[in-house]
C-alpha cells in the first residue's frame, strides 16, 4: 500500500485560489481586451496599477533572499515601456496602495498571483500580436523569460514551497492571494466600465 505525499504549499495555494483565477480569466476574456488597440490600452492600465502596488515586494531584501531572482521578475518597467509605446505615460499616482513586504507570507500570496500571470501571458501575447503589439513594442510585459515560462514559474513555486511557514502563515498567504485576485478583478471592472 502506497501513501501519497501531501500536496506542496504551492499546490495548496493553487487549489485555494482556482475559483477566483478561473472567474477572473473568464471575465477578462469576456471583456475582449485584445479586440482593438484602445481596449488593450485599458488592459495595460490594469496591469500598471496592479504591478505598481507590488513594487516594494520586488525590492525587499527579505523576499529577495527567499526568491533570489525576485528583482528581475518585476514587470513594472516593461509595463511603463508598453504604455510609452502606445504613447501614454504611466499614471502619476498608482491606482492601488502598495503591498507591505513586512508580512512575508502575505507578500508571497500577492507575488503568486503576479508571477502566475506570466504563464497565461503566453496566450495573451499571441492575442496582442494580432492587434500590432509584441515583445518589442507594446507587449514587453507579456514576453516570456529567456529560460522559459515553465522553468521560471517552477523556480518561484519552489521558493514558496521552501519558505518556512506555520499553518497560520500559510492561511495568511492564501488569503492575500485571494485578495490579490479580487484586486485585479476590481481594477479590471473599473478600467472596462
Amino acid at each position: 500500500m502506497s501513501t501519497s505525499l501531501p500536496p506542496t504549499r504551492s499546490q495548496r495555494l493553487k487549489a485555494a485560489t482556482t475559483d477566483l483565477h478561473d472567474r477572473l480569466d473568464t471575465r477578462i476574456m469576456a471583456l475582449d481586451p485584445f479586440a482593438a488597440p484602445e481596449r488593450y490600452v485599458r488592459f495595460l492600465r490594469v496591469q500598471q496599477a496592479f504591478h505598481a502596488a507590488l513594487g516594494p515586494l520586488y525590492a525587499d531584501p527579505v523576499l529577495q533572499a527567499l526568491v533570489p531572482d525576485l528583482a528581475e521578475r518585476d514587470r513594472s518597467a516593461a509595463i511603463a515601456a508598453d504604455l510609452s509605446a502606445v504613447a501614454l505615460p504611466p499614471p502619476a499616482v498608482p491606482d492601488a496602495a502598495s503591498v507591505a513586504a513586512s508580512d512575508v507570507p502575505a507578500a508571497l500570496g500577492w507575488l503568486y498571483v503576479a508571477e502566475g500571470s506570466s504563464l497565461g501571458a503566453a496566450f495573451l501575447i499571441k492575442a496582442a500580436q494580432r492587434i500590432g503589439f509584441d515583445a518589442d513594442h507594446g507587449a514587453r510585459h507579456l514576453a516570456g523569460h529567456p529560460d522559459g515560462r515553465a522553468a521560471h514559474w517552477r523556480r518561484f513555486t519552489a521558493a514558496v514551497d521552501d519558505a518556512a511557514m506555520t499553518e497560520a502563515d500559510e492561511a495568511r498567504m492564501i488569503g492575500a492571494a485571494r485578495t490579490a485576485f479580487a484586486r485585479f478583478a476590481a481594477l479590471t471592472e473599473a478600467a472596462f466600465a
